[in-house]
């Protein structure tokens, strides 16, 4: 697992390497959708963040009252006045600035709430295909950590860097008003700023991109060690997986430096640029009020002045990175909700006869995986299955016994013949028409974090709980659910750890009951039961097949030997087709595999 996990790694760091950086933050225009709906709050917010900043802007003026007139002689009775200007203008800057703040930070939850939700619903509607290249880390990732960048910027660094350049700009207006000189001396260093920004910022998201990706990767290993922990301890694995969990922390951690390293660097070069340039500025102005050219107060306001540009610009430079990473996160939501699934609906859906009945045929298919399109996964396969028979699928791992699965589903489409259902080609229908005729019990059946009553009501999900308690005594699992401290509303670990391997087939097969499906595909659901398990799964499973089209994929031939029709594949291939006996009678692959099975029970039994 290690090293399969180092080699998928490599690769995404390949791919990362590979990808092509947005230029400027084109990619953020993919937000506009998520944002449209909410226009209102948005000129609210912008309503309050120029309120914010023009109440900031007036602060400097009010001190330069209070400067120029409130320590004076003359005006000594009116300091009053000045200073309860100050204080009216405080409050007013504060009730706007909470305004903005709340405003905003309920779009940005409300847009990336949004954003979850679409990607999700979306993952949901991917072809089995996609999750054959990106690991299901890797989109919980994005799902998660690049959701939550694109919350930062547009709940809050987009405010912020908003809110800095209005009071940049308007600080800068005010300082022309101010003292021209002044700002003419201070419009000289603006583009010794503002290129640093322009030209470390293209870096940082570079370096921010590819801190996703390793963040992604860690998130992707740390997922499969933990899905499947048993199998760590059970081989005494953990040092091991510590060891490559600790390399992937510490890779995401180098590349994380590097970015913020980036940011530092920017945001030092800016900060004492532009405090330098305040300190000069400072100087002349101060010699120009000894003089007489300006007053005292008028210096404070400048200055004040340029101490919001200074630090609008520094806010800017410090948000600039937050912007950049949420382009990159926005650019990887993306790629997803422009993945197309391989198999969806046509335009004009070809709907399958209600009730349907269940008739199989496989006309002359050819499938290959598309992650393995030089392996030939099934070749000219023809067969026919009337509405009721039961047919098993024998062979060897590799023959094709899943993939007739996985067509019938319609995970994927064959490129070559077709599959009819009732007489319906299944490429010309909906697939969720198409599965919604299906039942599947699979030989490790998937139970979910729930209650057993919501893991078997997961077949139909409007049923009664009548319904689900008919299903489960029809599926031999009530006995063991009534056992139960809670019944039917028992709380089930994830996977269903806390039940038995017989326990949750059981579950799954009460699951296809409930569904009631024309349509019923077992993928051997005793092969690893014991005795008694397997007897009570196969009186389930007796209820389950009766009337309903059934194909068995069989592993132990002992299960099927009562069926009229056994179909035998290898490599993709129909080599035989009858019943138990006819096919030990006529020697080959199926008398084979029958002598050795059944020998070894026999040595077993003596």
């Amino acid at each position: 697992m290690a090293r399969g996990s180092e080699q998928y790694t490599k690769e995404l760091y390949r791919q990362a390497d590979r990808r092509a950086p947005s230029k400027a933050l084109s990619p953020l225009r993919a937000l506009m959708p998520f944002l449209a709906p909410y226009r209102g709050m948005i000129v609210a917010a912008g309503f309050a963040l120029v309120a914010a900043a023009a109440a900031a802007l007036v602060l400097p003026a009010a001190v330069r009252g209070v400067i120029d007139h409130g320590f004076s002689a003359e005006d000594a009775a009116n300091i009053g006045r000045y200073f309860l200007a100050l204080i009216a203008v405080a409050g007013f800057m504060g009730v706007a600035s909470a305004t903005r703040f709340y405003l905003v930070s309920w779009i940005g939850e409300r847009v990336v709430a949004d954003v979850r939700t679409k990607v999700f619903s979306h993952v949901l509607s991917l072809s089995p295909s996609f999750f054959e290249t990106v690991r299901i880390g890797e989109v919980l990732s994005r799902l998660t950590a690049d959701t939550t960048l694109v919350q930062t910027v547009v709940g809050s660094s987009a405010s912020v860097a908003l809110r800095n350049l209005v009071l940049a700009m308007g600080s800068f207006v005010l300082m022309v008003v101010t003292s021209p000189k002044l700002a003419a001396l201070c419009l000289v260093g603006v583009p010794l700023t503002v290129a640093p920004i322009i030209l470390f910022g293209r870096r940082v998201r570079r370096l921010s991109r590819t801190s996703q990706d390793r963040v992604a990767d860690m998130s992707a290993y740390a997922g499969e060690a933990l899905n499947a922990v048993l199998t760590v301890q059970a081989f005494t694995h953990e040092n091991l997986d510590r060891e490559k969990f600790q390399r992937s922390a510490e890779g995401s951690f180098a590349a994380a430096i590097q970015r913020n390293r980036m940011r530092a660097a920017l945001t030092a070069f800016i900060i004492s640029f532009v405090g330098f340039g305040i300190v000069v500025v400072l100087w002349i102005g101060a010699s120009d009020v000894l003089a007489g050219r300006m007053t005292g107060g008028e210096l404070s306001q400048f200055i004040l002045y340029a101490v919001f540009l200074a630090s609008g610009m520094g806010a800017i430079s410090e948000t600039w990175g937050d912007v950049q990473r949420a382009s990159g996160a926005t650019e990887r939501l993306m790629e997803i909700l422009s993945t197309e699934p391989t198999v969806k609906a046509p335009d004009n859906p070809v709907p399958l006869p209600r009730p349907a009945k269940g008739a199989i045929r496989f006309d002359n298919v050819g499938f290959r995986y598309p992650s393995r399109p030089e392996h030939r996964a099934l070749a000219d396969v023809s067969f026919a299955i009337a509405p009721g028979e039961a047919v098993a699928l024998v062979g060897p791992s590799g023959a094709g016994k899943s993939t007739v699965f996985h067509l019938l589903l319609r995970f994927f489409d064959p490129q070559e013949g077709r599959i009819l259902f009732d007489g319906i080609d299944i490429a010309s229908a909906d697939p969720r028409d198409v599965r919604r005729n299906i039942a599947l019990v699979a030989q490790d059946p998937v139970i979910f974090a729930g209650t057993i009553e919501e893991n078997i009501r997961y077949g139909r999900p409007e049923a009664s709980a009548e319904d689900v308690r008919a299903a489960a005594m029809a599926a031999a699992a009530d006995e063991f659910i009534r056992r139960l401290p809670e019944g039917y509303e028992s709380l089930l670990g994830e996977r269903g750890v806390t039940l038995s391997g017989g326990q949750r087939q059981r579950l799954a097969i009460a699951r296809a009951i409930l569904r009631d499906a024309p349509l019923l595909l077992l993928d051997e659901a005793t092969s690893a039961l014991d005795a008694e398990n397997e007897r009570l799964v196969q009186q389930g499973l007796a209820n389950l097949m009766s009337g309903r089209t059934t194909i068995v994929i069989a592993h132990r031939l002992a299960t099927i030997q009562r069926l009229k029709r056994i179909v035998v594949m290898d490599q993709g291939v129909i080599i035989g087709e009858g019943s138990h006996a006819e096919l030990v009678a006529r020697g080959g692959l199926y008398a084979r595999l029958a002598s050795l099975q059944f020998d070894e029970a026999k040595a077993l039994a003596s």
